[in-house]
């Protein structure tokens, strides 16, 4: 009788044993590699760095969610004249209409050229096809002027090539929404830019215009080593929704689409403002290792955790919602005509 209660209970160790196996199996094979631990982020494969110089680029790959793959950008439109961008003499506050049959995305931070005075807009927008006259807030990036410049014309914007170059300057407008620290931000990149480059960058025309300083030659061509280095990278990866980037080894910036389309079409004129701040940044730290890719899902993981410090709607097209911690801010955007599908979301390293 003992003998067989002893193999009764050596059996059911035996057993115990093997499902402990069993799980422990199971679970390492379900881990995710390392490298590619995305627990208490969105869910986005790394991968990079994609270095060059002082600017290293993190690529963000994830599921297309159809959300925006049809939008134009704001470039597109003003270059086709499917959109108009009026000036309103009314430093922070313009209107935009839409004149065509398309749906058309502005981003904040878009430079529009022109008008009274050169303007940064400071909110994302989805303006839907034929539109009518809608009101966007924007920032001044030039000091001073309040007049025609040159053959501009001035009662509406050019063009929309640039964008706001710096993160200091992006959080002024969206976090501080200061006119006077956008104008202080401005001014300390011109100066960034003239050491680096070695001449003055500002123009005669308009010393205190952001825009004319992108457009200075000296600045363009440093800043296009980065991009012809850099561009080919989103070609070469399909299923990149977005990005990441470090100057001088510090994290500094996240930009993520619900479209992959979408993040292609605004590639260029994201990395050509990553690059002019990387320019504008380059010095003693130059050569610092990038962060890990471990870092990048950190600083994402984290914004995400923060609780809602403002929710507007804008344009009655898009919600704006703010997330701020610590250490970052994170602004997403949704199309309220989509049952509240984001369509982008901005994460800003403030440290």
């Amino acid at each position: 009788m003992k003998t067989r209660t002893r193999a009764r209970l050596n059996a059911v160790a035996l057993l115990a044993a093997a499902l402990t196996l069993a799980c422990a199996t199971t679970a390492q094979v379900t881990r995710p590699k390392p490298g590619n631990d995305n627990t208490g982020s969105p869910g986005y494969r790394v991968s990079g760095p994609y270095t060059h110089k002082n600017l290293s680029v993190f690529l963000l790959h994830g599921k297309d969610g159809g959300e925006g793959k049809n939008l134009l950008t704001l470039s597109e439109a003003l270059a086709s004249k499917k959109v108009v961008v009026y000036e309103t003499k009314n430093v922070n506050e313009l209107s935009i209409e839409n004149l065509s049959d398309e749906e058309v995305f502005v981003q904040s931070g878009d430079i529009v050229k022109g008008g009274q005075q050169d303007r940064m807009l400071s909110v994302d927008l989805i303006v839907p096809p034929r539109s009518g006259r809608v009101a966007i807030s924007a920032f001044c990036v030039e000091h001073g002027r309040w007049t025609k410049r040159g053959a501009e014309a001035s009662a509406h914007f050019s063009s929309s090539n640039d964008r706001a170059a710096t993160k200091d300057l992006k959080l002024a407008a969206r976090s501080a929404k200061s006119q006077g620290q956008v104008w202080q931000r401005v001014e300390e990149a011109q100066s960034k830019l003239s050491r680096n480059v070695g001449a003055v960058v500002t123009n005669a025309a308009s010393p205190s215009s952001l825009q004319l300083t992108l457009e200075n030659a000296k600045v363009r061509a440093t800043a296009d080593e980065y991009v012809k280095a850099l561009a080919g990278v989103v070609e070469r990866h399909p299923d990149a929704v977005g990005y990441a980037f470090s100057v001088n080894g510090k994290l500094n910036s996240a930009e993520v689409y619900s479209s992959h389309a979408l993040f292609r079409k605004l590639w260029g004129g994201l990395l050509k403002s990553n690059a002019v701040e990387a320019l504008a940044e380059a010095g003693r730290e130059a050569n610092a290792a990038p962060p890990s890719d471990a870092d990048v899902r950190g600083f994402i993981a984290e914004s995400e955790k923060g609780a809602p410090s403002q929710d507007e709607t804008v344009g009655g097209r898009v919600q704006l919602i703010t997330r701020e911690t610590k250490s970052s801010v994170m602004f997403e955007t949704r199309s309220t005509s989509k049952k509240s599908a984001w369509v982008h979301k901005s994460y800003i390293k403030k440290e």
